[in-house]
Parts: C-alpha cells; structure tokens; sequence
C-alpha cells in the first residue's frame, strides 16, 4: 500500500485535521516520502531514538507513534534531533504520528482504551480542549472501593515496575470515573464539576495533592507511558485490518 493512502486513512480515521488548532505536536506524517510502498508498520508509544532503531531492525516501512519529533517545529536539526531523525531518513522510515487525535477518539483513543480496561458504562466525552475532547467520561456497572481501582489499574498496565499512585480523597465507592491520560491533572476542575469520584490520568503535579484534598475527589496517577499504550495498539489492529504487516514496540518508561 502506498504511503499516501495510508496516511489518508489514517488522518480520516483519527480526525487529525480537527486538532491542527489545539495541539502542539505536528499530527499526521512528520518524515517520509508520499509516494513509498509500505507492507510492514510499527507501533510505539514514543518516538524515540531507541523505538527508531528497533523499527529499522524489525524492517519497518512506517512507524506509527503517539509522541513524535515535531512540537511547534524546529528551529536547527542538530544534535539530538539530528540523531534521531538521521536514521529515519538513511533508511528510509517514515514516521506518523497521532498525540492529541488519538486521546480523544472514542473508540481508539487511550481514554477508550482505560474506560474498557474498567468497564465503564454511560460514557461520553471529557477533557474539553478548545472544540474538542481529549477524554472521556463513565460510570462503573459495579462501584468499585478505591483500592479496587488503583489494583485494577496497577495489575493491568505496564508501569515499567512502577507503583500506581492513588490520592484518596474521595468517596468510600467510586462509580463515576472521568479519564484523561498522561498529563491530564488539569481537568480536576472539570472531574468535580461533573460530578465525578474519581480522575484516572497517568502524572500528576504538585498542586493536585491539595486540589484533589479541598475537592473530595480521588485521583489515581498509573503513569503517562502506561495510560497511553490503548491508542497505538488500537490503531495497530486496525491497520492490520488493511492488509499490513505489524509490530508492537514496547518500551516502558515508568513515569
């Protein structure tokens, strides 16, 4: 299949065009020729040098990733950058990539992929950005106790061996779960306002200990790589679907 459709596919699949005003990361493809002849994708959650490297190794012709090189542009292609787009281009790798589209879509998105992990039900989108939502909203069939939830997570995601952190402010039950994943503390705010127990994001910050304390809500941090393998593993299944080769790189980084 060639590259361009691919990308077309994907773009039209992922809404990649309804984020370009909300979202800093360059979506879509970000290296490579249109006109190549892709048979085998790779899928990643980073785009990074190690994930590159594997991709060449496993013979890729496209790499799929959620964080990609391109944050607003480059101002001098050198030293990291150059170091990790120069494999890309030597060996003819291209790379798309999918931050924001892929948070929020409501059936590939991460934020789908953790409601699925937790059996929530009722869901509708959350984490407003702008036009669009980055996340998404449920009610768990069976209110779960807070450490129910937190062991839920802790025991399904790849956290790298790392602990699933839990501030336990909340209520004693947890039905109404709001998800946003990886960096998504600043929508405490509009967890509370929506009437939800409990905020699933991957990392917190400082404030949100005191927030969530003065707020009566949980908020349970399962970390921003393990919260957002859902999206490309997704996307990966569908590609498959088209009749392509694919490969799953994981690469957890604990955080």
């Amino acid at each position: 299949m060639q590259l361009s459709s691919v990308v077309d596919r994907l773009d039209e699949e992922l809404r990649t065009a309804d984020y370009a005003d909300v979202d800093a990361s360059a979506n879509g493809l970000q290296i490579g020729p249109e006109e190549a002849e892709i048979e085998r994708v790779a899928f990643a959650v980073d785009g990074v040098q190690e994930t590159f490297d594997r991709a060449i190794d496993a013979d890729a012709d496209l790499l799929v990733v959620h964080h990609g090189l391109s944050w607003g542009g480059f101002d001098r292609v050198t030293g990291r950058t150059y170091n990790r787009i120069a494999p890309l281009i030597e060996n003819d790798l291209a790379l798309y990539v999918s931050h924001l589209p892929l948070d929020g879509h409501p059936e590939l998105g991460n934020a789908a992929g953790v409601a699925d992990l937790l059996d929530l039900e009722n869901r509708a989108p959350f984490g407003e950005l702008g036009p669009e939502h980055i996340g998404q909203r449920g009610t768990a069939a069976d209110p779960y106790a807070p450490a129910d939830l937190r062991d839920r997570l802790e025991s399904a995601l790849e956290t790298g061996g790392q602990s699933v952190q839990h501030l336990d402010f909340g209520p004693d039950e947890i039905a109404d779960v709001a998800i946003v994943t990886g960096s998504g503390t600043d929508w405490l705010d509009e967890a509370v306002a929506a009437g939800a127990d409990a905020l699933v994001t991957g990392e917190g910050k400082q404030a949100v200990y005191h927030e969530a304390r003065e707020s009566g809500i949980h908020v349970v941090l399962a970390g921003h790589y393990a919260t957002e393998t859902f999206g490309v593993r997704a996307v990966q299944e569908l590609v498959e679907e088209w009749g392509l080769e694919t490969t799953y790189l994981e690469v957890p980084t604990g955080l």
